[in-house]
């Protein structure tokens, strides 16, 4: 980062939520360092982080105020990391895990946003919003993540269009990177572990920061040169990245990829030679 850079965080206040986690508590330490004034809320609670489920109305308007006035009453940015990813077979109707994922990954940002819109446009702030490579790049038992984070960045656009005259909206959209996120679905064995390039925790806490410090707000920005080649794809291409995916699905069964999980069992069943006939219309 540039001097300037840095003389554009020093003194700027802001708020992380999912702030105990990987990208959240990493981009919590970096602003701090870099001279601004943050405060973190997350489920759970640690120095500096102030105890708030995204999910629930009544603790974020109780828990938003009080973080804009340990700021000092100022808010110049909110940046959104907090989220889970389920896996889930999207061709079943959507159960709690569906409902969580767009509680916490969607609505959540929209819901703290909300609380936090009268000090953002007092100082005329920014928002940046963690969506994901895979809003564009689709892959297997995804889907209540992938769903989530396509809507957030419709959230995002809406925001922007509405909102755009007084306050930044920035966009993030990070590829895989290896932290407790992906726990779930290692747990049922059909982690993406191995199947897409790996990015940093550092990759995605500084893209963060780089949104918040940028003098003026980046529409949306990707981790890596490889995450920048891969969104473009995706927005310019899209028929092009459903015919990538799918071959790169068609190849992980044929190698057995995912053979074992009770989730996969459908997916194997489509793709396996000489099991199911195709559906006649």
């Amino acid at each position: 980062m540039t001097a300037s850079t840095l003389r554009d965080l020093s003194g700027r206040t802001a708020i992380v939520t999912g702030a105990s986690g990987a990208f959240g508590g990493a981009t919590l330490r970096v602003l701090r360092h870099l001279g601004a004034e943050a405060v973190g809320i997350d489920r759970k609670p640690d120095d500096g982080v102030l105890a708030c489920d995204v999910t629930d109305d009544a603790q974020v308007c109780e828990v938003l105020p009080e973080a804009v006035e340990r700021l000092g009453g100022r808010l110049d940015r909110l940046i959104h990391f907090a989220g889970v990813g389920p896996a889930v077979d999207i061709g079943t109707a959507p159960g709690a895990e569906v409902h969580e994922a767009l509680e916490v990954n969607l609505l959540g940002a929209w819901r703290v946003t909300a609380a936090a819109m009268p000090a953002l446009l007092r100082e005329r702030g920014r928002v940046v919003l963690t969506a994901s490579l895979l809003a564009g790049v689709s892959m297997p038992f995804t889907g209540a993540y992938t769903v989530s984070k396509r809507a957030l960045t419709a959230y995002a656009d809406t925001l922007r269009a509405e909102y755009g005259t007084h306050i930044g909206v920035t966009t993030i959209h990070p590829g895989y990177v290896d932290t407790p996120i992906h726990d779930r679905s290692r747990a049922v064995g059909v982690s993406l572990d191995g199947l897409v390039p790996a990015e940093l925790v550092r990759d995605t806490a500084m893209t963060a920061v780089r949104a918040a410090a940028a003098r003026t707000a980046h529409r949306d920005l990707a981790s890596t040169p490889l995450g920048t080649g891969a969104l473009r794809l995706a927005r310019h291409a899209p028929a092009l990245v459903d015919r990538i995916v799918s071959g790169r699905i068609g190849r992980l069964v044929a190698t057995g990829h995912f053979a074992g999980a009770d989730l996969a069992r459908g997916l194997h069943r489509r793709h396996g030679a000489g099991t199911d006939s195709p559906a006649t219309i």
